[in-house]
C-alpha cells in the first residue's frame, strides 16, 4: 500500500528565510518562448537544439540562436539548461560528442541527459557544468537516485508517478538537487517509457517523434473511448512541495504558446512569492487558480502527489478540448508621447468588450475597449485579423511583452 503525506501536517516557519531558494523552471520551444518566459519570472528555460531531444517537432535551436539565448539569460542573472535526452542508438553518436562541445562554447548552465555515457562524457571534460538527469529515466526510489548520484549527476527530474511522501523520503536519503514537474501535460504510460506512438504511427516517442497517441480517440461500440490524462496542476499543493525540498518547479511545454507561458509562469511566480514572503491568501490563490483553469484547455488535477491517481484523473469518453481565445493580443511598443499601445493581435476582439492588459512585472490593468485603430491610425469597430497590428490608446505606460486577454464580452 503506497502511504500518502497528510496535506495539513506542513504548515511555514515564521522564518521565512529558512526556506531554501527554490527555482521555476519554465519551457522555451524557440528564442521568443525564451525571453517571453524569463521575463514573466521564470529563473531558468530548458531547451533543446535540432538534434537529439524529445521535442523534434517544435522549432528548437540553432547554435546561434543558443548563443543569442544563453546571453540574454545571463544578462538577466538567469540560466540555460539543454536536453540531451533521446534514447541513443550507435548512429547517433557519430556527431553526438562535437555536438555537445558546441552547446557548451554557447554558455549553457547545464544538460538534461537520460544516456549513462553521454553523462560520463560531460562530467568528466566539463568539470564546471551540471548534468541534469532527465524525467525519461523514470528514477521512482531513493536507491536509483543514490545511484546517479555516484555517477556524478547534480540533478534528478523525478518521475511524475511519485507522492509528495515519496519525493519527501528520496530528498531525506539521497540530498541532490530534487526537481517535479508542477504543471502540464501528463504521459499515460510510465514517465519516458511509452511505445504507443511507436507501435501506432511508427514514430518513435523516445527519440523525439511522440503522436500521442494517447489522446487519439478510439471506436468502441457505439462510443468512442480514450485513455488520455488529465494535465497536471500543483497550484494548491506547490507550497508542500516547496516546505518538503524541492530544489527546481518544472512547467511542461516546449511547444505550447508564448500566452500559455506567460501566463503559467506569471500565476506560479505569483505564488511562490507570496508564500515565501507569507503574504499567499486564499483569495490569491482562488485568482490564479482561475487565471490557469481560463489558459488551459483540458481539466487538470493534482495526478499522483497528494492521492492515488484514479478515473477521476483520466478522460474515457466526452472529452472536448476547445481552443483558447482570451489571448488577445501581444503589446510590441508604448508611445509615451501619444499614449498609444502597439499590439500584434491574436484572437477577435470588438468595441465594448472587458480586457485586462497583464505584464511581465506581474502588474495587471483593466480596460474596457473603446476605440480601435489599425497600423494607419484608421478607426475601426473591430480587430479581427490574426497578426494585424493594432493601436489602443491607453493613459499608462506599458512595458513591451505587456499581453491583452479577454475578461468578458460586450453584453448584446
Amino acid at each position: 500500500m503506497r502511504v500518502f503525506l497528510s496535506l495539513n501536517i506542513i504548515h511555514l516557519s515564521d522564518g521565512s528565510d529558512e526556506m531554501k531558494e527554490v527555482e521555476l523552471l519554465s519551457p522555451a520551444g524557440d528564442l521568443e518562448r525564451l525571453k517571453i518566459t524569463l521575463l514573466y519570472g521564470a529563473d531558468s528555460v530548458y531547451v533543446g537544439g535540432k538534434k537529439y531531444n524529445l521535442r523534434a517537432n517544435a522549432t528548437n535551436f540553432t547554435i546561434e540562436e543558443l548563443k543569442e539565448g544563453c546571453s540574454f539569460a545571463h544578462n538577466l542573472g538567469k540560466k540555460v539548461f539543454f536536453t540531451l535526452n533521446i534514447v541513443f542508438h550507435d548512429e547517433d553518436l557519430e556527431e553526438l560528442y562535437d555536438y555537445i562541445d558546441q552547446i557548451v562554447k554557447c554558455g549553457v548552465d547545464a544538460f538534461i541527459v537520460s544516456d549513462i555515457a553521454v553523462i560520463k562524457y560531460i562530467k568528466e571534460k566539463y568539470k564546471n557544468i551540471e548534468v541534469h538527469l532527465s524525467t525519461q529515466c523514470s528514477v521512482t526510489n531513493y536507491q536509483e537516485a543514490l545511484f546517479y548520484k555516484n555517477l556524478g549527476v547534480d540533478r534528478i527530474v523525478l518521475a511524475r508517478e511519485l507522492s509528495i511522501l515519496e519525493i519527501k523520503q528520496i530528498i531525506d536519503k539521497v540530498g541532490i538537487d530534487i526537481e517535479v514537474f508542477i504543471h502540464g501535460a501528463m504521459c499515460t504510460c510510465l514517465s519516458g517509457r511509452c511505445s504507443l506512438s511507436n507501435y501506432v504511427t511508427n514514430r518513435d516517442a523516445n527519440r523525439g517523434g511522440c503522436s500521442q497517441v494517447c489522446r487519439f480517440c478510439f471506436e468502441s461500440g457505439d462510443k468512442t473511448f480514450t485513455m488520455a490524462t488529465k494535465d497536471l496542476n500543483t497550484a494548491t499543493i506547490i507550497t508542500k512541495l516547496i516546505e518538503i525540498g524541492v530544489k527546481s518547479f518544472k512547467v511542461e511545454g516546449r511547444m505550447r504558446s508564448i500566452y500559455y507561458l506567460a501566463t503559467v509562469i506569471g500565476s506560479y511566480r505569483k505564488i511562490i512569492d507570496s508564500f515565501k514572503n507569507n503574504t499567499l491568501t486564499q483569495e490569491i490563490l482562488a485568482e490564479q487558480l482561475k487565471i490557469l483553469a481560463r489558459v488551459s484547455n483540458r481539466e487538470s488535477s493534482t495526478q499522483f502527489l497528494d492521492h492515488v491517481a484514479d478515473k477521476s484523473d483520466q478522460y474515457y469518453t466526452g472529452r472536448q478540448e476547445i481552443s483558447n481565445q482570451d489571448y488577445l493580443g501581444l503589446i510590441i511598443d508604448y508611445d509615451k508621447t501619444n499614449k498609444i499601445i502597439t499590439l500584434k493581435e491574436r484572437n477577435y476582439f470588438e468595441k465594448g468588450d472587458r480586457v485586462e492588459i497583464f505584464t511581465p512585472s506581474g502588474k495587471t490593468y483593466p480596460l474596457i475597449i473603446d476605440k480601435i485603430y489599425d497600423e494607419d491610425m484608421n478607426l475601426i469597430t473591430v480587430a479581427r485579423h490574426p497578426e494585424e497590428i493594432i493601436k489602443l490608446y491607453f493613459e499608462e505606460e506599458i512595458e513591451k511583452y505587456s499581453m491583452l486577454r479577454l475578461i468578458e464580452k460586450k453584453m448584446g
